[in-house]
């Protein structure tokens, strides 16, 4: 059988696979959560380590580029440079 991921053994998916199956969604969401909030804490930790002069608004602002993309973080948060574009003048 194909498992998901090369580095798992497939007996060891099985069990991983059924014990989502049998979590209830609040508990779901909750990984997720945790998942999606470290996610963003390396992003922000690779941010301040390339841009180490940057504010804190600015790393917002960067993160929110980063993850929604420039068109879209422009129209919620504001027409700006961005961090990157800035440094690359």
């Amino acid at each position: 059988m194909q498992t998901l991921s090369s580095d798992t053994h497939p007996d060891a998916e099985e069990v991983q696979l059924e014990l989502l199956r049998r979590m209830p969604p609040w508990r779901k969401l909750e990984l997720m959560e945790g998942m999606t909030r470290t996610v963003y804490c390396l992003l922000l930790a690779g941010l301040r380590e390339r841009f180490p002069q940057a504010t804190r608004e600015e790393l917002r602002l960067e993160l929110a580029t980063l993850v929604l993309g420039p068109s879209l973080a422009a129209r919620a948060y504001g027409q700006g440079p961005g961090l990157e574009r800035a440094d690359a003048n």
